[in-house]
């Protein structure tokens, strides 16, 4: 996953609004979003790396989410262990926040950003392995985390809210939905702005390109919220939305829904109609 725009507590009427971007190696295996269980037998809502196990974002029954980055340097190296293992420890349900932390040993993984949240407790955190001020530097024996208060956040392969333009404009485009959510007459055209930016393939100017390392070709290729390097053949592989609304008796509805990319690679933008859609639903 490598761009998430995150709405917690803002509008009482949606507690909580996700968008994201999961960029990856086209020949990489994975499944779509589906409900499937880890190996303890706890149930979780999210698509699925099948090279390793994990997941880059997902839900449980329960109300636990948690979200996945990588971070962008131009030596990444190979982690001893898979990133998508963090999620799925935390959507298992056992560990608390302070269990979390101690259970990772930073060295262990490449550059990531983690995003924990448990819906009910109103509890929400970011973690990393690099330095928030410096995160295209090698990780260090130690976690960086904040805990997060209500808020829109931006996330992609930097530190929480870094001001990349890609994720300033998942993020403006997060704002502008959630103003839609607040008229009724506008309600029913609320995902707009979000799929609109979701899709957008248009780069960002050389000078507002951050520097971390890669080659210049690449910086213009990831500037945008939609990615497509064929030559790498890499690019984003699929899109999501995440709503919470009221569910009546004093329960919450969650509703994802999730598109699998399609994208040839000499199509000159984006093509909705090229993907396929997934939704589940559930109560909290």
């Amino acid at each position: 996953m490598c761009l998430i725009a995150l709405a917690i507590g803002v509008n009482a009427s949606c507690p909580l609004l996700i968008a994201a971007n999961r960029d990856e190696f086209y020949d990489r295996p994975s499944a779509a979003l589906q409900r499937w269980h880890l190996p303890s037998g706890a149930e979780v809502v999210a698509g699925r790396d099948l090279r390793s196990g994990g997941t880059w974002l997902g839900i449980n029954p329960g109300g636990r989410v948690a979200l996945l980055t990588n971070v962008r340097s131009a030596q990444p190296g190979p982690g001893a262990r898979s990133r998508g293992e963090l999620v799925t420890r935390w959507l298992q349900g056992e560990l608390d926040w302070t269990g979390l932390q101690a259970s990772i040993a930073p060295r262990d993984y490449a550059g990531f950003n983690l995003v924990v949240g448990d819906f009910h407790q109103g509890f929400w955190a970011w973690l990393s392995n690099r330095k928030p001020h410096a995160p295209q530097q090698e990780p260090s024996d130690l976690l960086h985390s904040h805990i997060l208060g209500a808020g829109l956040y931006g996330l992609s392969n930097a530190a929480l809210d870094t001001p990349w333009p890609k994720t300033q404009r998942i993020k403006q485009a997060l704002g502008a939905s959630l103003a839609l959510l607040c008229q009724p007459q506008t309600a029913p055209h609320w995902r707009r702005p979000l799929c609109a930016a979701l899709l957008d393939a248009r780069v960002a100017a050389d000078a507002e390109l951050p520097a971390t390392g890669v080659p210049l070709e690449w910086e213009r290729a990831l500037s945008s919220p939609f990615v497509r390097l064929p030559s790498l053949g890499y690019g984003t592989r699929s899109s999501l939305l995440l709503r919470v609304r009221p569910g009546g008796a004093g329960r919450w509805q969650v509703r994802l829904d999730e598109w699998q990319h399609l994208v040839a690679a000499d199509a000159t933008a984006p093509q909705p109609h090229s993907a396929s859609r997934r939704q589940q639903t559930l109560l909290w």
